[in-house]
């Protein structure tokens, strides 16, 4: 009994510090408050500052753009707030919130601001030298037979040309854009790694996948899983495409170089095959096949269309992106929209991304309202690009007849198994290069792009080419540390593909159904795949969808096996 007493103060203190927990309460109230404050002022500034850029994009003017890169540097500045990361910091290490919907968002925000805790006169030099940067590659034009040319006529040259000297000329020229970008990406690159190494971290490549919840290790092993997945296979299908190019060019398989793989970076697959999908597509509408599609699953995107930029125009940005404005709905798509396959599978794919930023639970807190990871929405878009190869969806979307579908199925097929392959060795080349680079910015980097293409993408490198080509890929010098989540996209696609097929469709042969006009699947992707947005960390949002976590095993089914 005296010992009961003598234990009963204790007991009084512990149920006061464990049971009660003052701290806790007051850690919860204070990120509530940080929360609210934040709402308060950044989803307005986010809005201002992604319809500058899409306006920037579009005009391609000088004013437009620094209107751009001012609102970013404004937006940025909110995330370097040294005091609210702090508040941020105090309450993520307290570990005293337990609440999944406050606890995910502190999650988010504490990553948001610590990729930011740089000084801010260092965050504006680097967004005014990436927008800087962006305006060259927008406004920049190949000449080639003393014309002006866009990235799409250039492609269209190497695509369909015999002329050897005119596909010389043609990708020579694209790649002068390197010599008058490369020194300020260069600058860039290592302000990046500076700001990087200021924040603990290695390098900026290395940052970037932490601060996106991914382990660099993890992505590295990945890589070398699916060189070791696809090398041999590959091989065998880059001795066909030599085969057939060179018999084509009239030309020794020895002397086949880069501009006559009838793509600019050999990242798309040359059309070694006896049906051209280009084709199919001549003439056709490519908008109103893409509204009829995703409206025929249930995934309307009217709307979006209406507040698009779909065609090219003089300074316009060339390539293709998606933006959600405002994160309420507001979701934009620039495409440049010519009448091929290219063109119809990017389409699809943009406004696959489109329909994922649409369909989210607009309930949930706007910190949480993004794709689960980049890659998760790359993987929505891939998923619904790959239809413009497939025959039966050609079918029921553009109405090619019964004899045409038995003629192309197989060949169909074939056409992107290896656009599935020749991109799988390229993004290997990227993700390599860019590691690498983060890691010794001083290298010799026009060496080191060489001796990965020559070794993943098996493409002889120009007899004494000394030139900063890996700088004419856009995504290395103003997206960077993302090229990988396009492949993660592609597996993740092939395992969405494997689930609809085993639980909606019930098909066992994967590649001959259309996937049209099927209201299940568009409600599949709402519910499991939209509307959890960033609820989850990607890989248990992708477990709770499919049943598993992310696993190469069915993109290997579908396109190495």
């Amino acid at each position: 009994m005296t010992y009961i007493k003598k234990l009963f103060p204790l007991l009084i203190i512990l149920i006061t510090i464990y049971g009660c927990n003052p701290g806790k309460e007051e850690m919860k109230a204070e990120l509530e408050k940080f929360i609210k404050d934040f709402d308060s002022k950044v989803p307005a500034l986010a809005k201002e500052a992604n319809i500058a850029y899409f306006n920037a994009t579009i005009s391609g003017k000088e004013e437009d753009y620094q209107k751009s890169a001012d609102l970013q540097v404004k937006l940025n500045k909110v995330f370097a707030n040294k005091d609210d990361f702090r508040i941020l910091s105090k309450i993520y290490d307290s570990e005293l919130i337990d609440d999944p919907l406050l606890k995910r968002q502190l999650n988010k925000l504490y990553l948001a601001y610590k990729g930011n805790q740089i000084d801010e006169k260092k965050i504006e030099e680097m967004i005014n030298l990436s927008t800087q940067i962006e305006q060259k590659y927008s406004t920049y034009r190949a000449v080639v037979n003393d014309t002006k040319m866009t990235d799409n006529s250039v492609e269209e040259i190497l695509k369909n040309s015999t002329n050897l000297e005119e596909l010389k000329q043609a990708w020579m020229s694209h790649k002068a854009i390197g010599p008058t970008v490369v020194d300020d990406v260069l600058k860039l690159v290592k302000m990046r790694n500076g700001v990087a190494k200021e924040l603990g971290y290695d390098n900026y490549h290395q940052m970037s996948l932490r601060l996106s919840e991914q382990d660099p290790e993890d992505i590295s092993l990945l890589f070398d899983e699916l060189d070791k997945l696809t090398a041999d296979t590959f091989r065998t299908l880059k001795d066909e495409i030599d085969t057939y190019l060179a018999t084509r060019l009239k030309i020794k398989k020895e002397e086949l170089m880069p501009w006559h793989y009838q793509n600019r970076y050999f990242q798309e697959a040359p059309r070694i095959y006896s049906v051209d999908l280009d084709g199919f597509y001549k003439n056709k509408d490519i908008v109103k096949i893409t509204e009829d599609y995703y409206s025929g699953i249930d995934l309307p995107i009217a709307d979006m269309i209406s507040k698009s930029d779909l065609f090219e125009k003089e300074g316009k940005y060339q390539h293709a992106y998606c933006t959600d404005i405002d994160r309420t709905g507001d979701v934009r798509v620039v495409c440049n929209i010519k009448p091929n396959y290219n063109w119809m599978n990017t389409n699809l794919h943009e406004f696959g991304h489109a329909v994922y930023d649409k369909f989210m639970d607009m309930s949930l807190p706007w910190i949480l309202r993004e794709p689960a990871h980049t890659f998760t929405t790359e993987a929505v878009a891939m998923f619904f690009g790959r239809l413009a190869s497939n025959a039966h969806w050609m079918k029921a979307n553009i109405g090619i007849s019964d004899a045409e579908v038995q003629k192309i199925s197989d060949v169909g097929f074939k056409s992107q198994r290896l656009e599935q392959l020749v991109f799988s060795r390229w993004v290997q080349v990227v993700y390599r290069f860019e590691k690498s680079m983060y890691e010794n910015p001083g290298q010799d980097l026009n060496k080191l792009w060489w001796d990965l293409v020559e070794k993943y993408q098996m493409i002889k490198r120009p007899e004494n080419r000394n030139e900063p080509d890996w700088v004419t890929k856009i995504h290395i010098a103003l997206y960077p540390a993302y090229y990988h989540n396009y492949m993660l996209g592609e597996l993740l696609a092939s395992q969405y593909l494997h689930y609809i097929s085993a639980n909606i469709t019930k098909v066992e042969d994967v590649k001959n159904q259309s996937l049209s006009a099927n209201r299940e699947i568009g409600n599949w992707f709402r519910k499991n795949i939209f509307a959890p947005a960033a609820l989850y960390p990607w890989n248990d949002m992708i477990q709770n969808a499919t049943g598993e976590k992310l696993t190469p095993k069915y993109y290997a089914q579908q396109f190495v096996d």
